[in-house]
């Protein structure tokens, strides 16, 4: 199987979480994008959804298939979030933000009861940090802020995208940074968010209740234990 038919292998085995008239949260990225896909057609079957996006983009996605999209403030919870995920470990811990979207995705994900991870089977590993973590940061500090994380070792180097500064939704800078000789990153999330300036952390370490990854012989679900 090729990494996207996995990604939407696992994706088409999350929606069968998703029972009429729920909440949903929409995550962001190339897995995600199967998911929405999916719930597109629930809701053309008659499946009535209310939907919450994590971007922009998946906002726009999500419309242009009919979902009924709502903004968080318009809603007193989410029943699930459905999302994807850059790595993920054994403890259930992710490093999320490769598509810009970690801010809104954390958000949704503090507010949701029940959090699935959809991933193709390449984003599970024993340790994270092979993949950059994603800090956002208010352009306003960026360049302290990069000073003083490559002085703590982490080798920050700013997102760019065309030539220009990247920006979110949120209209912030990202800072990819090196976390994989980091072991206690629990501690490390503590010492980033207390950063002047750094809005917040691709580091998601205890929201995620589930974790469905492609595979050659059918879907594996993950459930934690704790």
């Amino acid at each position: 199987m090729t990494a996207d038919q996995e990604k939407k292998q696992a994706a088409l085995e999350a929606v069968k979480y998703i029972k009429n008239n729920m909440v949903v949260g929409l995550g962001t990225g190339s897995t995600a994008k199967h998911m929405i896909e999916a719930v597109g057609q629930m809701v053309a079957e008659g499946m009535n959804l209310t939907c919450v996006p994590s971007s922009d983009a998946t906002e726009k996605l999500a419309k242009e298939l009919g979902i009924k999209i709502v903004e968080l403030h318009e809603v007193d919870h989410i029943d699930v979030t459905i999302d994807g995920a850059d790595e993920f470990d054994g403890d259930f811990q992710l490093i999320k933000g490769g598509g810009g979207a970690l801010l809104r995705e954390k958000i949704l994900a503090w507010n949701t009861k029940f959090n699935i991870i959809i991933a193709d089977s390449s984003k599970d590993v024993k340790k994270l940090g092979a993949f950059k973590l994603p800090v956002e940061v208010i352009p306003f500090a960026t360049k302290q802020i990069k000073t003083y994380l490559e002085a703590e070792g982490l080798k920050p180097v700013q997102r760019m995208k065309e030539g220009n500064e990247y920006r979110t939704d949120e209209n912030n800078n990202i800072l990819d940074i090196d976390i994989f000789e980091v072991e206690d990153l629990q501690e490390l999330e503590i010492k980033l968010l207390k950063i002047p300036g750094v809005v917040e952390t691709g580091l998601f370490l205890d929201s995620t209740s589930l974790i469905i990854v492609g595979k050659e012989g059918g879907p594996e679900v993950k459930k934690r234990k704790h």
